[in-house]
């Protein structure tokens, strides 16, 4: 699975191709730019569906209604498969739990994928990042809400699972919860 892949189809098409590997779904997180520009050209490529939450579903459809000034133009592409938070999916024998974490963006969903052998793998987008948080000061971010969104996540998933932030290194919840500054709220 490609996880929102941004601005260089290439680059994804080629590591998948010198991995050998085959990206059976494209998932997005949220409709930022960002996040989403190489998503028609990935798909298309890999002849692959896309899941998005459903908020996302038109911005991923029509990319290029929605470019930023020097983003663009991009493969637009319609959505094959929702993205619903509190359900369920399996995809190349894995589950994915959706969850919504709005507050960076109002549509963002956070994504739990569980391996066979039960390792996880938490795909939280611009939700979380090592040390940082999501920014709240563009269209539709709130930092009340995303702060609500992370302590849902860090709730309903085991702290010590790794998250794959949608920019930067891995990290964990455990050690965000303990050294975030952006956490304090949440600590104990």
């Amino acid at each position: 699975m490609v996880i929102d892949p941004g601005e260089e189809p290439e680059r994804v098409i080629n590591a998948l191709a010198e991995l050998g590997l085959r990206c059976v779904a494209v998932l997005v997180t949220h409709g930022h730019l960002d996040h989403i520009g190489a998503v028609g050209a990935v798909a298309g490529e890999a002849t692959s569906p896309v899941y998005t939450s459903a908020g996302d579903r038109d911005v991923v459809a029509h990319i290029n209604d929605h470019l930023w000034p020097g983003f663009g133009p991009y493969v637009e592409h319609e959505p094959e498969g929702l993205l619903e938070p509190g359900t369920q999916l399996t995809l190349a024998g894995m589950t994915i739990d959706v969850f919504a974490t709005p507050g960076h963006y109002p549509h963002a969903v956070s994504l739990l994928l569980t391996g066979p052998d039960g390792s996880q793998l938490l795909a939280a987008g611009d939700v979380l990042f090592a040390g940082s948080v999501g920014r709240t000061d563009l269209d539709g971010g709130d930092w009340d809400v995303l702060e609500q969104s992370i302590a849902l996540l860090m709730r309903e998933v085991e702290l010590d699972t790794h998250v794959l932030p949608g920019h930067g290194p891995v990290t964990t919840l455990r050690h965000e919860l303990a050294t975030n500054p952006f956490l304090g709220g949440l600590r104990p």
